[in-house]
C-alpha cells in the first residue's frame, strides 16, 4: 500500500527540501584554470609537506607572529601576509615582493577578483590553487575572501654597510635612526621620507619597534627596495659607532629650543634619531644624542605625527645644506 513501503528512500523524511542548484558553481569549476603548479608548490599535496626546512616556503623552529601580521599555523608559519580582495590588489599595484600568490578554488569571481587575476596573467605571477580549509589553514584562520599573497621574509642590510656606504657618499650623508616606532605604517612612511631625502640607510632596533611587514612595505611605497633597512640589537652602541665614525647623532625631541634648520654639525654626517610616537626618545637613546633638535609649531598642538617630523627633519637639513 501507499506510504508502506519498506524500499531505502521511498518515503520522504520529515525536514527534507529539494536542493538548491549550485549558482555555476559547477560551470566554473570546469572552466581552464592554468598550467597545473608543481607539486611542491600546491600546499595540500604531500611534496610540499615533504620538503626541507632550508627550501623556500618552509620555516624551522617555532612559529612566530610579528606585529601588524598574522602568522599562519603552518609550514609557512613566520611570514607576512595579505589577505581579501581589496588588499591583495592594492600590494600588487604597489610592487609588494611576492613569495606566493594563493586563489581558492570555486571562489565566486567578482571584479575585483578579476582585476587580480588580469594583473597576475599580465605581470607573470602565478597564481596557485588551494582549498579554502587549506587556505584557511595557512592564513591562520583569517577572513582572506579566497586570495592571500605570501610575503617573503625582509632582508635588512648590516649597520655596518650602511655606515660604509655612508662614509664613502661624495656629499655629506644622512641615516636615519628609528627609537620604538611601533606602527608600521609609521615606519614604512619614515622610510619612504628618508629615500625622498637621499639618506644612506634606516636603522631599526629588533625589540619594541615595527619590523617591515606588509603595511610598512606599502606604506613605503617601494621605497624599501631602494634604500637599506638595517637592524640591529643594540640601538644604543649603533649609536657610538656611528659617532666614533664622525655622525652628529642628532635627535628629534619638542622641548628642545634648537632648531632643526641651524644645529652644530649640520654640514657633515648627520644621524637623525627619530622617537617613538607617543614617548618620544628613550632615555638612554637621549644621552647618545650629541644635540637635540625641535621643529616650531604651534603651542595649540602638542606634538607631531612621527612619520610627519621625520620627513620635517629631513627636509629641513636638505634645505639647510643647498
Amino acid at each position: 500500500m501507499p506510504g508502506n513501503s519498506q524500499r531505502k528512500g521511498a518515503v520522504r523524511k520529515k525536514g527534507k527540501t529539494t536542493p538548491a542548484g549550485s549558482g555555476g558553481r559547477v560551470r566554473r569549476g570546469l572552466e581552464g584554470k592554468g598550467p597545473t603548479p608543481k607539486a611542491e608548490d600546491r600546499p595540500y599535496h604531500k611534496a610540499y609537506r615533504r620538503r626541507g626546512p632550508d627550501e623556500p616556503g618552509k620555516t624551522s623552529g617555532k612559529p612566530r607572529t610579528r606585529p601588524g601580521t598574522r602568522a599562519a599555523n603552518s609550514v609557512a608559519a613566520g611570514s607576512d601576509w595579505v589577505i581579501g580582495r581589496n588588499p591583495v590588489f592594492e600590494a600588487l599595484q604597489a610592487g609588494l615582493p611576492v613569495r606566493r600568490a594563493y586563489v581558492a578554488d570555486g571562489v565566486d569571481r567578482d571584479d575585483r577578483l578579476r582585476d587580480i587575476l588580469k594583473f597576475a596573467a599580465e605581470n607573470g605571477i602565478p597564481l596557485l590553487q588551494a582549498t579554502r580549509t587549506e587556505l584557511d589553514r595557512l592564513t591562520g584562520g583569517a577572513v582572506h575572501q579566497g586570495v592571500a599573497l605570501q610575503l617573503p621574509p625582509f632582508e635588512y642590510a648590516d649597520a655596518e654597510d650602511v655606515l660604509d656606504d655612508a662614509l664613502g657618499s661624495e656629499t655629506a650623508p644622512i641615516v636615519v635612526a628609528c627609537d620604538s616606532i611601533t606602527d608600521p605604517r609609521n615606519l614604512g612612511a619614515i622610510i619612504r621620507s628618508a629615500a625622498a631625502f637621499g639618506a644612506s640607510g634606516v636603522i631599526i632596533p629588533e625589540r619594541r619597534s615595527a619590523q617591515l611587514t606588509a603595511a610598512a612595505w606599502k606604506t613605503s611605497a617601494g621605497a624599501a627596495a631602494r634604500i637599506p633597512v638595517a637592524q640591529v640589537t643594540n640601538l644604543n652602541r649603533t649609536l657610538k659607532r656611528y659617532a666614533d665614525a664622525g655622525f652628529t647623532i642628532v635627535g628629534l625631541a619638542g622641548e628642545s629650543e634648537i632648531d632643526v634648520a641651524g644645529f652644530p654639525g649640520i654640514d657633515g654626517p648627520v644621524l637623525v634619531v627619530i622617537g617613538s610616537e607617543g614617548e618620544g626618545l628613550a632615555r638612554l637613546v637621549r644621552e647618545n644624542c650629541d644635540v637635540l633638535i625641535s621643529i616650531p609649531i604651534d603651542s595649540a598642538v602638542e606634538s607631531l605625527n612621527a612619520s610627519v617630523a621625520a620627513s620635517i627633519a629631513l627636509y629641513e637639513i636638505s634645505r639647510s645644506r643647498g
